[in-house]
């Protein structure tokens, strides 16, 4: 044999190997095949069951959020500038609908001093656009691109949070992406393969995870009304009422603190997050360490503030609240938690940071494993039908070159297989689509490169010369509808939502296989018969 056809010859055993091992790795035993089968072949929702959930972004949330942050440094800037004014404060726009009124009013500016108070928000403060409502009161409002600008930032990064919850439960086969309709700018898609705990999951998910520490002005009253009433109506400036229940006591018993609105710290601040139990208590706590900047924020505060309380706030509700007793610098804990399983849930959801807006749920769907199993059992029944029906065409018209075919296509679905499981793809109908889509592509080219070697045959040349310029001829042909096919699988990747991905992504993956089963191997296979039986008729 010669060492050009031998040496063609092992690197593909060598694929062939690669792929075999891509699959099933190692097995032991039958348990240990149909275990790396069920670890490197992962079947999408459709497939093997689970959860799908349609939440919505309370964009409204994040616009609220950034209308405060600026009130908090538009007073700092203010004040440097010895600008006084009455008051700072912003209207409360509760639905998605009301998000773009949102605005910040500026009440009591001294009429003077307007021209330096518009210099400011010009200079420091782009997004905004100021407004006249009479000499002493000014309205502020966001501009359309930046509020435009805001919701999109606001739905990606929800998107990558969700993304890090959901990769730190250990689901890497979730699928979460916005929603293509025009109508729903706002929603997310969650698909979460194989979940046996849907209700744990979707709580990870909605909770916004927003860890404030702020500074208790006053408390505890029994209600809201209490807390007022020992003020005279009226809550000191900068400051609102929060609620604090223990777990544990009743409904009745809850309470209330006046705290602080300005955060000392947040959950930007955090450094890493860890379930821990105490030595003495037994009980649940979650610890977080800051950042080296926050953490001499947090001393200078504490050590300004020795005997004064502290509320750790997590999504407007207080967790805790204790006694500074010294200078506290970077570390810091959640305590009284339930157990183990909701200390490590909620450092979970504080190492993926925090949501800028809280998620509603619109839609929740749980598709059972009987319904991916039919799913499974008609896709493959479909498939194999289709490429015993292409086997038998390709014998029965091309003769024996069309098992030269068959060993081709066999080869592409196990190196498309095994690519997308070396990728850690999920396969799902659309994908499985793909898959026989591109073994359709498959015979195609084997039917371009036959017929030209017939065409050759009947110009009258020898059964070498012919076979090398059938291949030889075709291959630009073979070039050209997969390049095309690759570029319009590529717009589908780029435009389309997630089944649609999956297909493009096997189609692709497909056509490159092809174009090394077609071309390569089918020609190793020509080459070795003409060399090892030197016919004079090519059974074709």
């Amino acid at each position: 044999m010669p060492r050009t056809i031998l040496y063609k010859a092992i690197f593909i055993l060598i694929v062939v190997v690669a792929c075999v091992y891509g699959i099933i790795e190692i097995p032991r035993s039958k348990a240990g095949l149909m275990a790396n089968l069920e670890k490197r072949i992962r079947l999408g929702l459709d497939l093997r069951g689970g959860s799908h959930l349609i939440l919505q972004v309370q964009v409204q949330d994040a616009l609220r959020a950034h209308a405060d942050q600026t009130i908090s440094r538009l007073q700092a800037e203010l004040s440097k500038q010895t600008i006084n004014v009455g008051s700072i404060d912003r209207n409360d726009p509760q639905k998605i609908e009301e998000a773009d009124t949102i605005q910040i009013n500026v009440k009591g500016l001294p009429p003077e001093r307007s021209s330096d108070f518009k210099a400011l928000i010009d200079e420091r403060y782009a997004e905004w656009t100021y407004q006249p409502v009479d000499a002493s009161n000014w309205r502020l409002v966001m501009r359309p691109a930046a509020l435009a600008q805001m919701k999109r930032d606001t739905v990606t990064q929800t998107i990558q949070t969700l993304g890090n919850r959901i990769s730190g439960l250990g689901l890497a086969e979730e699928s979460i992406q916005q929603r293509g309709r025009a109508d729903a700018e706002y929603e997310i898609q969650v698909q979460l393969p194989g979940v046996d705990d849907p209700a744990r999951v979707r709580e990870i998910l909605q909770t916004t995870a927003l860890l404030e520490v702020r500074e208790v002005k006053a408390g505890p009253y029994p209600s809201v009304e209490g807390a007022l009433a020992a003020h005279g109506g009226v809550l000191p400036e900068n400051s609102e009422v929060l609620r604090y229940q223990e777990r544990g006591v009743a409904q009745a018993e809850e309470r209330w603190y006046i705290v602080s609105r300005s955060s000392v710290i947040t959950g930007r601040d955090l450094r890493n997050a860890r379930e821990s139990q105490s030595e003495t208590s037994r009980g649940w706590a979650t610890e977080f360490s800051l950042s080296v900047e926050a953490g001499q924020r947090f001393g200078r505060f504490t050590e300004a503030n020795v005997g004064n309380n502290l509320a750790i706030v997590l999504d407007r509700k207080i967790r805790s609240v204790a006694v500074i007793k010294s200078r506290i610098e970077d570390q810091g804990s959640i305590d009284n938690l339930r157990n183990q399983q909701e200390a490590s849930d909620l450092a979970l959801v504080l190492r993926a940071g925090s949501l800028p807006a809280s998620v509603m749920y619109l839609e929740e769907r749980t598709i059972g494993p009987s319904l991916g199993a039919d799913s499974i059992r008609q896709g493959v029944t479909a498939g194999l039908v289709g490429l015993a029906l292409v086997i038998v065409v390709m014998l029965v018209y091309y003769r024996k070159s069309g098992l030269n075919a068959v060993i081709a296509l066999l080869l592409n679905a196990l190196i498309t297989v095994a690519a997308l499981s070396y990728f850690d793809a999920v396969w799902t109908l659309p994908g499985i689509a793909g898959l026989i889509l591109s073994i359709g592509m498959a015979v195609d080219s084997n039917v371009l490169i036959f017929e030209r070697i017939r065409e050759e045959l009947r110009a009258g040349k020898s059964v070498v010369a012919a076979v090398d310029a059938g291949f030889n001829k075709a291959f630009l042909t073979i070039i050209d509808t997969h390049v095309t096919t690759v570029v319009a699988s590529a717009f589908l990747f780029m435009f389309g939502t997630g089944p649609v991905k999956g297909f493009a992504v096997t189609l692709v993956v497909g056509l490159v296989a092809n174009l090394f089963t077609a071309v390569f191997v089918s020609r190793t296979i020509f080459d070795y018969t003409l060399f090892r039986y030197r016919p004079q008729e090519l059974s074709i």
